[in-house]
């Protein structure tokens, strides 16, 4: 039964392209602007992530984290992907689906972060709504999943603006910047509407189930 497969492939996509934007799973040589950028935003981004371990911008860890990578979409547990502009290939944030529950559920959790320069643009909402009809055509996924803290208003309104659905509010959910937090939880399934681009963006987005993939420490 398609309902209890497993998705692989001889060889994973690795672009895809959207309105403006284009995803690729991460390699090697991103190493140096993704650090760049990392670096550059770690005052913008830290409100919204876990903490970054002291060794988390070194070229090690980052070789370990490809490693992970490749490991995880070869097991078929979760698809991470740098997010460029389209134009000249500017490296913009990064988005994941990761703790990829296949059997009776077919479901996923969405992560996302966005570069300080580059947020408010519209580039993030471009990408969610690049990699939703992947992940629920490609990848099967029947439902995406996503949480974010009560005070980000701004992914708030990115996730409603792509078809996400707010259905419930986790106490501690997360340990986001040292301290543990509440979050409101999201999802979408399949047949839910993707919604109409915005012209204005949010600034990030750190689910608990897919910030290892993007952000972790290796």
């Amino acid at each position: 039964m398609s309902l209890f497969r497993t998705v692989s492939w001889p060889d994973p996509p690795t672009l895809i392209e959207g309105d403006g934007v284009v995803l690729r799973m991460p390699q090697m040589a991103d190493f140096t602007a993704w650090a760049g950028l990392r670096e550059a935003s770690r005052d913008f981004l830290t409100p919204w992530e876990p903490l970054w371990p002291t060794y988390d911008l070194t070229r090690g860890s980052f070789r370990r984290r490809i490693r992970r990578y490749a490991r995880d979409v070869r097991e078929d547990s979760a698809y991470p992907f740098l997010v460029f502009r389209a134009g000249d290939r500017a490296l913009l944030g990064g988005l994941s689906l990761s703790n990829v529950r296949r059997g009776v559920t077919q479901t996923a959790s969405l992560g996302y972060w966005m570069g300080a320069p580059f947020a408010g643009q519209g580039y993030m909402s471009a990408a969610v709504r690049t990699l939703l009809p992947f992940a629920h055509g490609a990848l099967g996924l029947r439902r995406i999943e996503a949480a974010c803290l009560p005070s980000n208003t701004p992914s708030i309104r990115l996730l409603e603006g792509t078809g996400f659905r707010r259905e419930g509010y986790g106490r501690e959910y997360l340990c986001i910047n040292g301290e543990w937090q509440d979050h409101l939880l999201f999802a979408r399934l399949g047949r839910d509407p993707i919604g109409r681009p915005k012209a204005v963006d949010t600034p990030s987005l750190v689910p608990v189930q897919s910030e290892n993939d993007i952000n972790g420490g290796g």
